[in-house]
């Protein structure tokens, strides 16, 4: 067992280094704090941030922004029989604008970002930190020492305190949690699939309004056409076109509050009565379930409220609230009231009420402008769902896929080819399949109200955990999101067998797929946790067992951060040689949204120093580049490089030979750096099982460049230092080789038939269609080495 105590002298050694820290290490905390406030208080001039609203248009507000298309249609199917009715779902859909995306999710919501990243997964990455619910145990607590690695220490009699003990325990609340989360992201995925057929076919609808005796089947076409090249540009990626987006969702703002406003000045301005909920009391009186049933068309209007959130990571939070509440917010107010004016005397033209009230002289100008704002609409919603896979990617709860970075700015800008291609064809089989957007719109509503539901309930655990507030507005911000957004689930559950079926099948098909995944990752990574060998068995190599060191580099790629993982002894028993030195290399994700590169790496030693065998852990956000190539292996080396020195700088300081280092990026091998503290824990992040030999951990934040430290460190370093240095140097100039496990999953033979099902069929299938490890790692061919074992769950 691994003690977790230090003697005396480790203790005593430890507070000179702090003394030290006290007198040199100023410069670096004071690195550090500026660091941490470029991440976490990025502030912004008035002058930006009226710019960055501006932006925030093309890409966050398109969805919500076409919702005019459509949204009388939806809730009127079947005609209009009373006026009366018409105001009564104007006053529904003013209220559902203010409660939902104003102050629902522009005022409360968009708070609860991560570090400026939102969606479903930033919401859980933020539980993730301030409750140990993360279903894959790989956390150290050396990774709440990041700069982007915020979190609230709270009192444990607190409210909080409470509910973080009731979330850990026991285990189902957290797979229910992480359900939730998935039930979530699957619903915006088929968002990604509804909106583009929704937009551009209601768009492309326009075109019958002149031409009324033109079939179907031609403006169904024209849509596929627009879907097609939507779906082929996609790899250009958002950032080149950005500036475009802007300026055509802003005069699509703008033409659709004008034209609402002359409409309303035309037809009848005693729509405006309709701000009284006085009718939608009415509303409801009159119809009985017809008028409950016709929510699910209201509920359009505030679809795009979710991709709002999703959308949140290019812009800072005010940008966003000063473009909803001066552009967005009343444009869409007049614009609904206009076309209701319009429906006052025009009752006959509910299908296309959008298209008819526009003034004949700007006809083809808004058909323009309306197409455009569609596509634009649609490219916000695949762009959230490529952003929300990549997070999935980073929780292992999806297959590997190849990620494109469209964006040396933007962290959050990517691109999927193979998730491209399976939106396209589906929202083209939706498309082509419903060839109306009526039955598209009850499909489109079921998926907009589950992800309001999901973030609800997420929200109320952040209120609780994160932020700390009242019970009593906790309580009142539950009762009011839940009545609005219940209400209008429980209305289309009524069209389920009208088309809302869709997206309960789509997002069960991606929640089949990402919690099967999820359960093999995690059973991979419980079975290499409780095989992984023993220091006792390190250090028993040597010749005597035949044992055979090779020169050159192995590179032992594991998802273990601390232990030896099962594969190196499989390794060894079928061939009984190893290279010079061994690194194993543990890439693992954090819930935050990015690691600073400087802090990526921790380096740790394995067994005695003539063993040559060390840890390197590189740790990434969910929206970090992760690529493995030369540079990858450039930072592991200068690293390595670091740790030694730092090795032999800090020999007598404590009786422990194992250190380790974070947080170093070092230019060249000869960087010199001072601890900023030393730490005597376990190695073992999950278990506190390991030999001492290997529970020393010394982190060290940034570099300090000082003309005395360098000649008081030049005079530490001996040639034992020195000597191993060369050494490392001529076996990476005998070259590098990677070896990557070959882990196969198979369930045992007396497991339920669900069991096998799910893993000897749909986890294999998924494994041999995605993409391999030895591909994402970018590793060449003639340096690849492949180590086959299998298991059984």
């Amino acid at each position: 067992m691994a003690s977790t105590s230090m003697t005396i002298d480790e203790e005593s050694n430890r507070g000179s280094m702090w003394a030290l820290d006290q007198k040199l290490d100023q410069p670096m905390d004071e690195e550090a704090g500026r660091l941490r406030n470029m991440y976490m208080e990025k502030k912004f001039s008035s002058l930006l941030v009226l710019r960055l609203a501006f932006q925030s248009l093309g890409v966050v507000y398109g969805d919500l922004g076409t919702s005019p298309l459509y949204v009388f249609y939806n809730t009127f199917p079947r005609g209009i029989d009373d006026p009366e009715d018409i105001l009564g779902a104007l006053s529904l859909i003013i209220y559902s604008l203010t409660l939902v995306p104003l102050l629902k999710y522009v005022f409360v919501v968009l708070r609860a970002n991560d570090n400026g990243q939102g969606g479903t997964f930033a919401l859980y990455s933020l539980l993730c930190r301030h409750a140990n619910i993360n279903t894959i145990p790989n956390q150290h607590r050396t990774d709440e020492e990041l700069t982007t690695y915020s979190r609230n220490i709270f009192d444990e009699k607190s409210v909080a305190a409470k509910t973080k003990r009731w979330l850990e325990s026991p285990l189902y609340k957290r797979n229910a949690l992480l359900i939730l989360v998935l039930v979530g992201t699957c619903m915006v995925i088929g968002d990604g699939i509804l909106t583009p057929a929704i937009s551009v076919l209601s768009a492309a609808g326009g075109i019958k309004v002149n031409h009324p005796h033109m079939s179907n089947d031609i403006v169904v076409l024209v849509a596929v056409l627009i879907l097609v090249g939507l779906f082929s540009m996609q790899h250009y990626g958002t950032d080149r076109v950005g500036w475009l987006f802007a300026p055509i969702v802003l005069l699509w703002f703008l033409l659709n509050g004008g034209v609402g406003a002359l409409n309303i000045w035309k037809y009848d301005s005693s729509v405006l009565r309709a701000f009284s909920p006085v009718y939608i009391y009415r509303y409801f009186k009159r119809g009985g379930i017809d008028r409950w049933t016709s929510l699910g068309g209201i509920l359009l209007s505030i679809t795009g409220t979710e991709a709002l959130f999703a959308d949140l990571s290019h812009f800072p939070v005010l940008a966003v609230q000063i473009a909803f509440t001066v552009v967005v917010f009343p444009c869409l107010l007049l614009s609904y009231t206009g076309q209701a004016a319009y429906l006052m005397n025009n009752q006959q033209h509910v299908v296309d009420s959008f298209y008819r009230s526009i003034p004949d002289g700007i006809y083809w100008p808004m058909f323009i402008v309306a197409t455009a704002a569609a596509i634009v609409a649609s490219q916000a919603t695949i762009s959230a769902t490529f952003s929300i896979i990549k997070q999935a990617l980073a929780l292992g709860c999806f297959p590997r896929v190849k990620v494109v970075h469209t964006s040396k700015k933007f962290l959050g800008q990517v691109y999927i080819p193979d998730i491209n291609w399976v939106l396209m064809i589906l929202c083209i089989i939706v498309t082509a399949g419903f060839r109306n957007t009526n039955q598209i719109g009850n499909a489109y509503g079921t998926a907009v109200v589950i992800v309001m539901l999901v973030t609800t309930f997420l929200m109320i655990l952040i209120m609780l955990l994160v932020w700390r507030t009242h019970w009593i507005l906790v309580l009142t911000f539950t009762i009011l999101s839940l009545a609005v957004e219940i209400t209008y689930l429980s209305a289309v559950l009524f069209k389920i067998d009208q088309g809302g079926w869709v997206p309960l099948v789509i997002a069960a098909a991606f929640l089949l797929i990402m919690y099967v995944w999820h359960y093999g990752t995690v059973k991979r990574y419980e079975f290499e946790m409780h095989s992984k060998v023993s220091m006792a068995w390190i250090l028993g190599l040597g010749p005597s067992l035949g044992l055979v060191r090779v020169p050159g580099i192995g590179l032992v790629y594991t998802e273990l951060a601390s232990g030896v993982p099962h594969i190196f002894s499989h390794f060894i028993t079928n061939l009984p040689a190893i290279h010079s030195v061994v690194v194993f290399v543990c890439v693992k994700y954090l819930p935050v949204y990015t690691v600073p590169p400087d802090e990526r790496f921790l380096v740790k030693r394995i067994g005695p120093k003539n063993f040559h065998m060390f840890r390197c852990v590189a740790r990434y956000g969910y929206k970090d580049i992760h690529k493995k190539d030369d540079n990858f292996e450039k930072m592991l080396f200068d690293n390595l490089f670091v740790f030694v020195r730092l090795e032999t700088m800090m020999e007598g300081c404590s009786d422990s030979d194992q250190y380790s280092i974070y947080g170093l990026q070092a230019e060249k091998p000869a960087d010199l750096l001072v601890p900023d503290s030393v730490d005597t824990i376990s190695s073992s992040y999950m278990e506190p099982t390991q030999s001492s030999l290997d529970d020393s951990i010394m982190p060290v934040k940034s570099p300090l460049w000082t003309s005395s430290l360098v000649r008081s460190s030049e005079q530490t370093i001996s040639l034992t230092e020195v000597d191993e240095l060369e050494y490392l140097n001529r076996c990476i100039d005998a070259g590098v080789v990677h070896i990557l496990g070959n882990t196969v999953i198979r369930a045992r033979r007396d497991s339920i038939f669900i069991k096998k099902i799910a893993v000897d069929y749909i986890y294999a299938f998924l494994r041999k269609i995605c993409r391999e490890h030895s591909v994402i790692f970018n590793i060449p061919h003639e340096t690849l080495l492949n180590v086959g074992q299998i298991f059984y769950v």
